[in-house]
């Protein structure tokens, strides 16, 4: 993908919703969409963002996506929330969930939040940043299709099913921690076959189960999980949470994110909102001083401190724009 200039987050949130209008996806999708993608990009993440561009525009195309989504929200209980995504993007039907789970969670001090009938959902510190900024302690999940083979096999079941957590501070910017439970998120490998490098020993295995740097046989294959059997068992914990529970599709059961082709992926999301307590200001002393106790250890920093450096950068200088992502 060749890269031409550099532009505003802003104007790049103007370009992305426009390249959705021009394919028939309604304004506040459109800006729900463009704003995660976006945000993604600028904290460095990049196969969730301005590459996904093109992915989605072809699955509206086919309707993979549902542009006309009703989004449903149902509450079972009065502290848990399941909402109906409609085959649409994961977006809008996360904004209400963030808009539900906030009101809950402060209302009887946590929250339980699950989408179904999903997709692709991005960063996940996106939306759990957006959870801290509200005050609570975030904690989010998401199942992916198959990407990952059960500890031992070599055939892909789990998905790369990623955690996020965020913690507000008092007086400096949440905590964010987002890891996916391969090595590296498969969006990297996504982006290297786009870019056509290759990829790190260890990342993944060919569909033979060998190790291999091509990012082609890598996605054909499996990836890796982080710290192999304990990894493999947080695949399945985040498994029965994000899918099992909230109704969404297993992940080896549910279609490509990238190919337009096919039945809509149909995935879920679980995400937990926890009130720190009346007793705040205990809390946040409490946590300073765990946080300060680590940043204290020579050659140590805390989770997230990488990304608060990228979306410095990308406010100071903007972002390097593809030249062609928004002609599809």
């Amino acid at each position: 993908m060749t890269l031409e200039t550099r532009v505003s987050i802003s104007e790049a949130e103007q370009l992305v919703k426009k390249a959705f209008l021009k394919n028939g996806v309604k304004e506040e999708v459109a800006a729900s969409v463009s704003t995660a993608l976006v945000a993604a990009e600028a904290e460095g993440q990049v196969g969730h963002g301005f590459s996904r561009v093109k992915d989605y525009i072809a699955q509206v195309k086919t309707k993979k996506i549902n542009v006309d989504a009703k989004i449903k929200i149902d509450h079972p209980k009065p502290t848990s929330i399941s909402i109906d995504a409609d085959y649409g993007f994961a977006y809008p039907a996360l904004d209400q969930a963030i808009i539900e789970g906030t009101l809950i969670g402060k209302e009887y001090g946590s929250a339980v939040v699950s989408i179904f009938n999903s997709h692709h959902c991005g960063a996940l510190s996106v939306q759990v940043e957006r959870i801290a900024n509200r005050g609570l302690i975030g904690l989010m999940m998401a199942n992916t299709p198959k990407a990952i083979a059960p500890w031992g096999g070599k055939d892909p079941f789990f998905g790369t099913n990623p955690i996020a957590f965020a913690v507000p501070r008092k007086a400096k910017d949440p905590l964010v921690i987002d890891l996916s439970l391969s090595k590296v998120a498969r969006g990297k490998i996504m982006h290297a076959k786009k870019v056509n490098t290759k990829i790190p020993e260890g990342w993944a295995l060919d569909s033979s189960g060998k190790p291999t740097t091509d990012p082609d046989q890598a996605l054909k294959g499996s990836m890796l999980p982080i710290g192999e059997a304990k990894g493999s068992a947080l695949a399945l914990m985040v498994e029965i949470l994000a899918a099992t529970f909230s109704g969404g599709r297993p992940s080896n059961e549910a279609s490509s994110f990238l190919n337009p082709d096919g039945d809509p992926p149909g995935v879920g999301q679980f995400l937990m909102f926890i009130d720190p307590g009346k007793d705040k200001g205990s809390f946040f002393t409490r946590l300073e001083k765990l946080l300060l106790n680590i940043e204290e250890i020579e050659g140590v920093r805390l989770p997230g401190e990488r990304r608060k450096k990228d979306i410095q950068k990308s406010l100071d200088l903007g972002l390097l724009l593809p030249a062609n992502f928004v002609d599809p």
